[in-house]
This record gives structure tokens, C-alpha cells and sequence, in this order.
């Protein structure tokens, strides 16, 4: 059994040695560029630790790991478009290096090489890969949708929230680790106990994030706190923090949400400090701990030796307690 790092080694060298730019260099530059700036690797290590689970052979399915990466980073290069974002990973983003028109044709050509490297799958598996693949893709733009819509409504209840982040973040996870799974040969119930176990990582995962841009260090986080809450951002904290608050704390919150021409850090202090006030601090930690426990009882459930699963049990360990 390969260990987490090792891993994700083996997929950062296969990154590595890809020949991504060849004519014309403006389409394919910025492709490179957003995958040099490397990220955790999260989705192609979980495919390759679930085909590890039940094969040895690793590198057999490199090449559609890779395409589950080239993918997800698709949909960061356009999320960032919609967006309007300066920043990812530390660096500019593509439509800042280049423009608009290069992020939407290089993001489309991306989603076009996910499908070929995906593809190169081992054939008996073929068409049941590609299926779940484009059922994931499928699930993601409705989500994206869902988070778009969301931020035009200030009744967004924390159910149509939960949704909106499986389809937009865990269903990418849940794929890659079945995937994995359905490559390396399991059954059909252990590759949908896993598919359930990464459901359950991706929701914790997302509200981790939540969790950590109040609450985070700014020293360890990496980035600014309180992100979400200047751009009045629907979030767990924000949604049920919406829906608890007395009257008194709705008027203050009412006062903030929207405002023009605010001092940044007096907004983040004094939502903050009404969050702190309705307990959403403890409502999120509860909910994370509710989604974890669901992923360790999936994971308990695959019939693999426990020994083998340690690896995946220690990376959801890391990822519930991060602090980054």
C-alpha cells in the first residue's frame, strides 16, 4: 500500500513530465499555468488510493487521475471568471495573465483533455467510468448554478445549502474514490460505500472551509479571514445565523449585509461577534462532526482489510482538522 505523500509524489511527477503547450501557445500557456500552480491533488490522490485499495499497479490509472485534476481545475478557471477573482493559489488568475476570451476557450479545452486522459481508463471499465464522469460533470454546473442563484437570495435555507455544496464540491470527491474503485475491480458495493464515503468527506470539507475563513488563523490559514462575511457570501455560518438570530441581532446583521463603503474589519468584528452570540461557531463544529462520523462508518463498511484503510483514514482525519 502506497502512503498519502507518496501518492501524491507519484501524480505531481506525472504533472510534471505531461506536455501540455504545444501551437497555438495562447490556448494551451494558460492551461499549464493553472495546473504549475499545484493545489493539494486531493481528487486524483482519492482515485488512486481507492484503485490502491485492490490493485498494486498505481500507474495503470495515472492518466485518468490526471483527468479528474484537469477537470476540477477547469471549473476553478471559470468559477474564477464568474467570479471576478484577482487570486488563486498565490498567483494571478488566468483571465487576470490573459483575458476573458482565453479563460473561456482554454477552461473549454481543459474539460475536452479531462475526458481524453479519463478515457484512457482500462477499457473493460470504459464505459461505466465515463458514465460516472459525466453524470459528476453534470452534477457540478447545477451546483455552480444553485451558488449563483443563491447569492441573489437571502432565504436560502441550509438544506437547499447542503445540496448546493454535494453537487458543487463532494460529488467530485465521492466520483474520484468510486472511480478508483471500479477500475481496481471492487464490487459494486464497495465502490458505493465509497462514493458514500467521499459524499461525506467533500460536505465535512466545505464546511471546514466555512468554518475556518471565521474562525481560521490568518497566520496558518494562508489568507485573510473573513472573506465570505465581506462579500456577504451565503454560507453555513451565514444561513443559519440568518435564520437564529433574535430581532435586535437580524437589524444589526439587516445594517451589514449589503452595505456600501464599510470599514472591512469592523464588518468581519461585528458579525463575528453575532455569530459568536447564537452559537454558530458550535452548530457548525456539530455538523462537520455529524458528516464525518457518516464517512467513517462508510469507510468501516468496505470489505477491504482494515490495515488497508488506514491511509484513507488518516487523510480525512487531516482534512477534518486541518487548519488550512
Amino acid at each position: 500500500m502506497f502512503t498519502t505523500i507518496q501518492l501524491q509524489e507519484q501524480i505531481n511527477a506525472y504533472f510534471s513530465a505531461m506536455q501540455i503547450v504545444k501551437a497555438p501557445k495562447g490556448l494551451y500557456e494558460p492551461i499549464e499555468y493553472i495546473l504549475a500552480a499545484g493545489g493539494k491533488r486531493i481528487r486524483p490522490v482519492l482515485m488512486l488510493m481507492a484503485y490502491n485499495l485492490y490493485k498494486d499497479k498505481v500507474e495503470e490509472v495515472y492518466a485518468p487521475a490526471a483527468g479528474i485534476e484537469i477537470f476540477h481545475n477547469y471549473t476553478l478557471l471559470h468559477d474564477d471568471l464568474m467570479d471576478r477573482a484577482d487570486m488563486r493559489r498565490g498567483r494571478k488568475t488566468v483571465h487576470k495573465v490573459w483575458d476573458d476570451n482565453t479563460a473561456i476557450l482554454s477552461g473549454d479545452l481543459m474539460l475536452v483533455l479531462a475526458y481524453q486522459y479519463i478515457a484512457a481508463c482500462p477499457v473493460h471499465y470504459l464505459k461505466q467510468v465515463l458514465d460516472l464522469f459525466s453524470a459528476t460533470a453534470t452534477e457540478i454546473c447545477e451546483g455552480q448554478q444553485y451558488d449563483v442563484d443563491f447569492e441573489q437570495r437571502n432565504d436560502v435555507k441550509e438544506e437547499e445549502y447542503i445540496e448546493m455544496i454535494r453537487l458543487k464540491t463532494a460529488v467530485l470527491l465521492a466520483a474520484s474514490l468510486k472511480m478508483g474503485a471500479i477500475q481496481g475491480g471492487s464490487s459494486q458495493e464497495d465502490a458505493d460505500l465509497l462514493y458514500e464515503f467521499g459524499i461525506n468527506v467533500g460536505l465535512a470539507f466545505q464546511l471546514k472551509d466555512d468554518y475556518l475563513d471565521v474562525y481560521g488563523d490568518p497566520a496558518v490559514f494562508g489568507k485573510n479571514i473573513g472573506g465570505d462575511i465581506l462579500c456577504d457570501k451565503k454560507t453555513y455560518m451565514l444561513i443559519n445565523v440568518l435564520e437564529r438570530a433574535n430581532p435586535e441581532q437580524l437589524r444589526e446583521l439587516n445594517q451589514w449585509i449589503g452595505a456600501q463603503q464599510v470599514n472591512p474589519q469592523e464588518k468581519i468584528a461585528a458579525v463575528t461577534a453575532i455569530y459568536n452570540q447564537v452559537g454558530i461557531k458550535e452548530l457548525c463544529e456539530e455538523k462537520m462532526n455529524f458528516y464525518y462520523e457518516k464517512a467513517v462508518t462508510a469507510l468501516n463498511r468496505v470489505s477491504v482489510a482494515p490495515e488497508k484503510k488506514k491511509e484513507l483514514q488518516e487523510l480525512i482525519h487531516n482534512l477534518m482538522y486541518r487548519e488550512k
